[in-house]
């Protein structure tokens, strides 16, 4: 069992990368589109509704349901060190992505940011001023903005 790219199911680029979880059943995030589902989330197969129930309502109005039954939603990367993208919008008409970088938390502010049941403290933190949108074609653009590439 080994990683693949092929093509995705949604939008039909090439950069769906596959992973296998088990000899039958598949990962996929695709870096065209931004979204990702598993053979394991079929309709009729999944317990969607509790899934659903901790996600944006906004994820749930722009999933995807391909041939295979197979229910796509869009992905949220987090970097802890660099930022993240996600959906930016507030309805099926009105979304985009979005990218927002980090930085680092000064030592004289970083009493604000204690990791919650630890001793320890977050070396970054969002900078909403570096929010930049993307269109929904471009999730890649955005994953490129925050640097997801670079080690």
């Amino acid at each position: 069992m080994k990683d693949s790219l092929e093509i995705c199911t949604k939008c039909n680029s090439d950069a769906a990368y596959v992973t296998p979880l088990n000899s039958t059943h598949n990962q996929y995030y695709c870096f065209g589109c931004g979204f990702s589902t598993s053979d394991f989330m079929k309709q009729d197969e999944f317990d969607f509704e509790e899934y659903e129930s901790t996600i944006p309502e906004l994820y749930k109005d722009i999933k995807f349901i391909d041939a295979e039954k197979r229910v796509w939603y869009p992905i949220t990367i987090n970097i802890q060190d660099k930022g993240t993208v996600f959906i930016h919008g507030t309805n099926v008409d009105d979304w985009e992505w979005a990218g927002v970088k980090v930085k680092e938390i000064s030592e004289e502010e970083k009493g604000k940011f204690k990791i919650p049941g630890t001793e320890d403290f977050y070396a970054y933190k969002t900078d909403m001023k570096t929010l930049k949108k993307f269109p929904r074609k471009d999730f890649i653009e955005g994953l490129d903005y925050i640097n997801f590439f670079e080690e």
